[in-house]
């Protein structure tokens, strides 16, 4: 059951920026890899305790976005945690379907800077984009 009193004390700990919004660092609850860097606002934080699945909101779409909605590799909520300034959460998740990069990736970090200089993919693909999303 939950204790909204509680859940409204935890949403007014978040010192939320200008926008309304704050950083949310998503890491596999499994293995600690961070998988993704998303913005939240009070009510998808809210929607996410409540659902038990990861939902942000989008910024170049200004709506909600719900992890998975389109591709099905939701994020099923282990933890949230607050940092110590109050502004950025981290969010510890089961990631459903393998992936949690649009572009078919397991993690939005899949390239590594290297000695040389360059940039270096060190992931493999999971999932196609083109056939999940439709588009190319």
């Amino acid at each position: 059951m939950i204790d909204e009193t509680k859940l409204k004390n935890f949403l007014d700990a978040v010192k939320w920026d200008a926008s309304g919004l704050a950083p949310c660092v998503v890491q596999d609850a499994r293995d600690l890899r961070v998988l993704m860097v998303a913005y939240m606002n009070r009510a998808s934080l809210e929607r996410t305790f409540r659902e038990g699945r990861a939902c942000y909101w989008s910024r170049s779409r200004g709506k909600f976005w719900l992890k998975g909605e389109e591709s099905g590799n939701f994020q099923e909520v282990r933890s949230i945690q607050l940092d110590c300034d109050g502004d950025c959460l981290l969010l510890f998740a089961g990631q459903k379907g393998g992936a949690a990069c649009h572009t078919g990736m397991r993690s939005c970090f899949y390239r590594t800077l290297q000695e040389d200089g360059t940039l270096a993919v060190t992931e493999e693909r999971v999932f196609d984009p083109g056939k999940v999303y439709g588009k190319s």
